[in-house]
């Protein structure tokens, strides 16, 4: 699901090729994309393009009229540059966002369509896409600390709860928690000051590196590829390769369609922590350290060849 560097990665690349350009039309493939009907999608046609916004990991295009579009990738939708007036393929293709000199697909793969364009009147209309998390960029570290607190959530919960910090999803909450040596189930009521510290500044650190280092990768041209992973990650997405810190495996918590990845010796003291449903399954063989990981490994092996 693309966060906080990469819909700011989309706003850049969007604000010098619409603002102030006036939006077509919209051409819908897709009916369930579109979440709302008053005021109808007809109503964007021939409106300007005023401005750009984030709402945590919306995008908004601001149009004259007082008119707002409200768009959520959620996991796979995307945005792709076409000739103006191409043809909406069958497969994949939502919706065409039509200007006189391009049009711009937004796409979404995977079985579930989750992706959701609602159209709204006014800022109060507005204000209710927004699930109020605090900025993490803007906080102060009072303010910071305070959010975290507000709730006694695990880490990685807490981090990626829009109602608590905006903008931050899967990826990045790795990122943030390996680069804070803190382990993603620590609960926040045990929270110190100096891990609350040590976890603002990975946040700003993180944000901060992956906006200028993926605005470096796109330069002048329209990001076609936009994701939340990168290979350069140091934990998400990366189970069982070197940990670049201390070399040692990455593991990973897998629940429902979403996968935690974690250096075990860098923040959790070489304790696995247990996946749900193979831990269920394996009881009192689920092991409990790496050793203890190495030698399951090994006797299989041995058992298998």
């Amino acid at each position: 699901m693309p966060e906080l560097p990469e819909i700011v990665t989309y706003l850049d690349a969007f604000r010098p090729r619409i603002v102030g350009q006036v939006l077509e039309g919209v051409r819908l493939r897709s009916p369930s994309l579109l979440r709302t009907f008053d005021p109808p999608l007809s109503a964007v046609g021939g409106r300007r393009v005023t401005g750009l916004r984030r709402i945590g990991k919306r995008i908004v295009w601001e149009l004259d009229g007082d008119l707002f579009l409200v768009i959520h990738l959620m996991v796979t939708g995307r945005f792709h540059k076409k000739k103006p007036g191409t043809a909406l393929p069958r497969k994949h293709t939502h919706a065409s966002f039509d200007f006189v000199d391009a049009s711009y697909f937004l796409t979404e793969r995977g079985k579930q369509k989750k992706a959701s364009l609602h159209l709204v009147r006014g800022e109060d209309a507005l204000a209710a896409h927004d699930p109020g998390g605090l900025e993490p960029l803007e906080a102060t570290p009072s303010a910071f600390a305070a959010a975290l607190r507000r709730e006694n959530r695990t880490l990685k919960r807490a981090l990626t709860d829009p109602r608590i910090l905006s903008g931050i999803g899967n990826a990045h909450s790795d990122e943030i928690l390996w680069a804070a040596g803190l382990s993603p189930v620590q609960r926040t009521a045990h929270l110190s000051d100096a891990d609350i510290e040590a976890i603002r500044v990975a946040v700003v650190d993180n944000l901060r590196s992956w906006t200028a280092r993926l605005a470096e990768e796109t330069g002048d041209r329209f990001p076609e590829k936009i994701t939340a992973f990168h290979p350069e990650m140091a934990v998400h997405g990366r189970f069982g390769e070197p940990c670049p810190r201390c070399g040692d495996p990455v593991q990973r918590i897998v629940y429902a369609e979403r996968e935690t990845n974690y250096c075990a010796t860098c923040q959790t003291g070489g304790r696995l922590l247990a996946d749900r449903a193979v831990s269920r399954l394996l009881k009192e063989d689920w092991p409990r350290t790496l050793e203890e990981l190495e030698d399951h490994l090994r006797e299989r092996r041995t058992s298998y060849p």
